[in-house]
């Protein structure tokens, strides 16, 4: 499908905010001007990106939403950590946290790189089946740490192990 037949089709639905996710959407050279052709039709627009890849290009209109990899993930060398510095406060960040390690890693994280106050939100979430949303909840708690806690809602809407959702 061309640039223009996915902005036609995504023009088409009506909607007032249009996401691009799945993936890494920079991965796709066309991703830097769609998110701009999105942002000139008059949506919000949405892009969740996986961290590695260069933010400085994407349209300032854009809201990001950038994850950080924690230890337990595997890939916290992916990290672009020169992306935190093209965040601003239309942006958010999202740790997945694996266990107690990568909860106190991303406090860390957090307050280096003063997160709290460079974008509009911090989101904690715990891996699925292995992080009870329970424990992280008690810790955001104790610590007062100013983050919002969220499920993979799809795998409460779905099977946990639905593809393609």
């Amino acid at each position: 499908m061309s640039r223009t037949d996915v902005l036609e089709r995504a023009l088409s639905f009506g909607t007032p905010l249009v996401e691009l996710t799945g993936g890494e959407p920079l991965l796709q050279e066309g991703a830097f001007p769609l998110l701009r052709e999105l942002c000139d039709a008059g949506r919000v627009v949405l892009l969740e990106t996986s961290g590695e890849r260069d933010i400085s290009k994407v349209d300032p209109r854009v809201h990001r939403i950038m994850d950080l990899k924690a230890p337990g993930s595997g890939e916290s060398a992916r990290n672009r950590w020169e992306n935190i510095g093209h965040l601003t406060t239309r942006d958010e960040v999202k740790i997945v946290l694996a266990d107690r390690a990568d909860y106190e890693w991303a406090k860390g994280v957090i307050e280096e790189h003063g997160l709290r106050g460079r974008v509009k939100e911090v989101l904690l979430s715990p891996v699925w089946g292995e992080l009870d949303p329970k424990d992280l909840v008690q810790w955001v708690l104790e610590d007062d740490l100013g983050v919002r806690v969220q499920i993979q809602m799809h795998k409460v809407i779905w099977d946990a192990d639905t593809q393609g959702v």
